[in-house]
């Protein structure tokens, strides 16, 4: 039988056989996104758009307080002040905390800046260069890269989980096990790191929820004020018992939440992270006075617009982008394979040690 026909044969219906373009779609194997094979401890919404931290509880209590303590001002003192003192009060009210939820979910939704790790063939070359240890079970100290910025010397760390030398003021955070830009600190009111791209939203954060703290607190206390003067203030109290338990959440929350953002408008005015200033990195009284922030413009305003108005920096991690299909992905400890090398390089086992550094 000619090959022609035994073609016509096996394709024709009926023989239990389709061509390779009508097979179901379900045998087609679906293209991977890069966010679905994530070396670190992320979470991902809406297929890759929106990335969070792995442990989320306390931003969801953060979240939980906000819209109760603001639920219950709306609830039961706005429409009492509106009715004896003026509209603006649930205006104003309205205005701070659409920010400040605003604020909270860029926080904890957006990259804070992570770093991709470096790929097998780049970490391999590195390794080469770098590691001459000759034994396998065998992990050398850390290793340091000197760089001078603005005349001051600059130290950077090998990285043993991502393969690679972080940059100037680069952390890699233990519990995202991801090396972030600028890290300031790993929040777990927000539920995130909080770095390069996502600081400003952070210290907006802040600085909405202090005003809208202390604004509800003074309209409370206005509200208790006004019913005692007719009934005492244990009838008000007893009148309103929701304006009583606002009054001693906002109490509470006040004065560390204004603490904090006074901190924080100290950092932004010196151009410094928390990590920084906790190590006292750029401080004089640990060296010798010559030991400056070779980061600081010196001068306030510059300091302010250097990290709260400049441009947006674009994601370096391409978390929609898909899979190359040459690369294989092993279970366990996440190892990236590509077909036909000689070279298998462990992207997630790091330094023991490898802490928020």
């Amino acid at each position: 039988m000619k090959e022609c026909e035994y073609r016509q044969i096996a394709l024709a219906p009926g023989n239990g056989s389709a061509p390779a373009s009508q097979a179901p779609a379900s045998r087609k194997q679906r293209r991977r996104r890069k966010w679905e094979s994530f070396a670190g401890k992320n979470r991902f919404f809406c297929g890759g758009r929106l990335m969070s931290g792995r442990q989320s509880g306390a931003f969801y209590l953060t979240l939980g307080l906000i819209f109760s303590t603001s639920g219950l001002f709306f609830g039961f003192d706005c429409p009492y002040l509106t009715e004896n003192l003026t509209l603006a009060i649930p205006i104003i009210a309205g205005l701070l905390f659409v920010f400040v939820v605003s604020t909270l979910l860029h926080t904890s939704f957006t990259d804070p800046g992570i770093l991709p790790r470096a790929t097998p063939d780049e970490a391999a070359d590195l390794e080469k260069q770098i590691d001459n240890s000759g034994g396998s079970g065998y992990r050398p100290p850390p290793r340091t890269k000197e760089v001078v910025i603005n005349g001051q010397t600059v130290k950077l760390k090998y990285c043993f989980s991502c393969k690679m030398f972080r940059p100037p003021r680069t952390s890699h955070c233990s519990l995202c096990d991801n090396c972030v830009e600028r890290f300031d600190h790993h929040c777990p009111w927000v539920g995130n790191c909080v770095g390069k791209r996502n600081y400003r939203f952070f210290y907006m954060f802040l600085l909405s929820l202090s005003f809208l703290t202390a604004f509800i607190f003074a309209c409370v206390i206005t509200h208790l004020t006004l019913r005692s003067q007719n009934t005492g203030l244990l009838n008000a109290l007893q009148e309103t018992p929701a304006s009583a338990l606002e009054l001693v959440v906002c109490f509470f929350s006040v004065w560390s939440i204004l603490g904090l953002s006074g901190f924080h408008t100290y950092l932004v005015a010196s151009n410094l992270t928390t990590n920084e200033d906790i190590k006292g990195s750029w401080s004089s009284k640990r060296s010798s006075e010559e030991n400056t922030n070779p980061y600081s413009y010196n001068s306030i305003v510059t300091n302010c617009c250097a990290v709260l108005c400049g441009p947006m920096p674009p994601s370096l991690i391409d978390r929609r982008g898909f899979l190359d299909p040459d690369t294989i992905q092993l279970p366990g400890p996440q190892r990236k394979v590509s077909q036909g090398a000689k070279t298998e390089v462990n992207l997630v086992g790091g330094d023991p040690n490898d802490d928020v550094n």
